[in-house]
């Protein structure tokens, strides 16, 4: 894609950000996310580096779409692994490889950074997005994820 370029996102691009993870949350789980949790919440990341980092798409100079990397220190291979998530691409902007694009740089970063690999989850009803994480080469047939949240 022609004027497409992922970049690390920066602390001005947190306005942005917050607004996708609001849309993300209302369009994949129904909920809608305090604006001040959220607000703290990614400037949370900006302000400390072990948290994670952000990225973002610009197509034609605009943001049209961020994903945040975590971190996971696995033991069994003596690296981490990244954790993509918070994915959220703009409507008007999705089937035109803009994730693609974006796990393409985040995948090429890692290797880089000798990490040992990627992870993502997606919610079961999402199947579009699991359509595309299996396009693009990943596997969720290995492990089933269980979680606890309050």
């Amino acid at each position: 894609m022609k004027n497409l370029f992922i970049r690390e996102a920066r602390i001005i691009d947190a306005i942005t950000i917050i607004g996708f993870q609001k849309e993300m949350a209302h369009e994949t789980e129904d909920v809608d996310l305090e604006q001040d949790t959220i607000h703290q919440g990614v400037h949370a990341v900006f302000a400390d580096p072990h948290k994670g980092k952000y990225y973002v798409a610009e197509y034609k100079g605009e943001v049209a779409g961020s994903l945040l990397i975590t971190y996971e220190w696995s033991d069994w291979r003596n690296s981490f692994v990244w954790w993509i998530q918070s994915v959220y691409i703009k409507p008007d902007q999705r089937r035109k490889g803009i994730f693609k694009k974006m796990y393409t740089h985040v995948r090429d970063t890692a290797v880089q950074n000798n990490v040992a690999g990627l992870r993502l989850y997606v919610e079961t009803e999402n199947i579009n997005a699991q359509k595309t994480y299996k396009a693009i080469g990943m596997d969720g047939d290995h492990y089933k994820m269980y979680e606890w949240l309050k």
